[in-house]
């Protein structure tokens, strides 16, 4: 039986830097990773959608994830995105997860499927049995198209491996009920517009793609929030984040954001698999003047201390 595992921190779902031919940029990811523990992120998840799994074979994923695994060496731990439509691809990931050292593995609803609370949980279960590492759980309804609803937790919450969820609902009432009723399911910010309410009902984990570019500033609100309690502090902070949360989540260009997002950073990330297609100039444009002014604005709160 796997031991618990704490989620605190920020957790970084890394982009997968492609060559032109949409083969792993090996050199890139290294240089990610490295960026990332330098700035001192308390874990990655590989294979998740920020990594563009929808558009990856099951053993490009696990070739991903062994290179991730070999890069971090134990640095901070590495938990690897399950997520599948087949539910033996799912439970492939995870046993491949196990196999090669991971620390813990991402757990979503199947999408399309829509399926019961009854079935959505014994598929998880499934997927548990199969790796026996922790698991954090990724409840998003709007990709998914059903949530993560009281029945799957009370089910799945008898698992000792359920340690966490990811919680990308969008609803703050599933955040008030995970935070009263569920408090042995460790609640994850996964609505990036709402990290501020989340730390204030008790999350201490952020999982967040901007992190891949601005992991210092995402470091910055979860401190200030979770370790330090100042939450004038981090209002300021979360205002100063808004407008690349908007940004990020118009016009569902997230992904094609968070990989030139790192590109400006310095690190290219290379192409998009299909079907998505990179950001034109003007979306490129308005993303580096937000990242700017976020960068100058944070800086100068984090100075005042």
């Amino acid at each position: 039986m796997a031991p618990r595992m704490t989620f605190n921190g920020i957790y970084t779902p890394v982009v997968t830097p492609f060559n032109a031919d949409y083969s792993t940029n090996d050199k890139a990811l290294e240089d990610v990773l490295e960026r990332l523990i330098q700035a001192g992120v308390h874990g990655v998840i590989s294979g998740g959608s920020t990594g563009e799994n929808y558009a990856m074979t099951v053993a490009e994923r696990l070739d991903v994830a062994q290179k991730t695994v070999q890069i971090v060496t134990g640095r901070v731990p590495v938990i690897m995105g399950t997520g599948a439509m087949l539910p033996a691809d799912s439970i492939a990931l995870a046993t491949g997860a196990a196999k090669m050292g991971a620390d813990a593995l991402l757990v979503a609803t199947p999408p399309y499927a829509v399926p019961t609370e009854r079935e959505n949980a014994l598929n998880t279960l499934a997927i548990d049995r199969a790796a026996d590492l922790p698991v954090m759980l990724y409840n998003y309804p709007g990709r998914m198209g059903v949530n993560m609803g009281e029945e799957f937790l009370d089910r799945v919450g008898r698992s000792h491996n359920i340690c966490a969820i990811k919680e990308s609902s969008g609803d703050i009432n599933r955040v008030h009920l995970l935070a009263r009723d569920y408090p042995h399911i460790q609640m994850s910010c996964g609505m990036d517009d709402q990290a501020l309410e989340f730390f204030a009902w008790g999350a201490q984990s952020w999982v967040c793609g901007g992190s891949n570019f601005l992991p210092e500033e995402h470091i910055a609100l979860w401190r200030a929030c979770v370790v330090e309690g100042d939450f004038t502090k981090g209002r300021r902070i979360m205002s100063a984040m808004m407008p690349l949360m908007r940004v990020l989540e118009q016009g569902g260009k997230f992904v094609q954001s968070i990989k030139y997002g790192v590109t400006f950073q310095g690190i290219d990330t290379g192409a998009i698999r299909p079907p998505l297609k990179a950001l034109n100039k003007d979306d490129k444009r308005g993303l580096e003047q937000v990242i700017r002014v976020l960068k100058t604005t944070i800086a100068a709160i984090e100075q005042e201390g």
